[in-house]
């Protein structure tokens, strides 16, 4: 599936490195499965570019929209599940 990322053109080339990579580990959620500790690490590093929760909220709408995917249900899996791996069902 080609995804267009939801990425801000004011950002360095390694916050788009940090927001691409933590929304390629929601895709591997969704289709085999993602360490717990890497999606919660990248989610932070995630944060660190886009502290705004009313900007986190938009650019996961956008994300959701064009995959399908519930990046806010695979982040609440990550921080509270006891596995270390999430796998999420679509």
């Amino acid at each position: 599936m080609e995804v267009q990322y939801p990425i801000s053109i004011d950002w360095s080339k390694e916050e788009v490195i940090k927001v691409v990579t933590f929304f390629q580990l929601i895709e591997k959620a969704y289709d085999t499965g993602v360490n717990k500790g890497e999606l919660v690490s990248a989610y932070h590093e995630f944060k660190d570019v886009v502290p705004s929760k009313s900007e986190e909220k938009q650019m996961f709408k956008q994300f959701d929209r064009e995959t399908g995917y519930s990046t806010y249900h695979a982040v609440k899996e990550a921080r509270e599940t006891e596995r270390d791996k999430v796998i999420m069902n679509k």
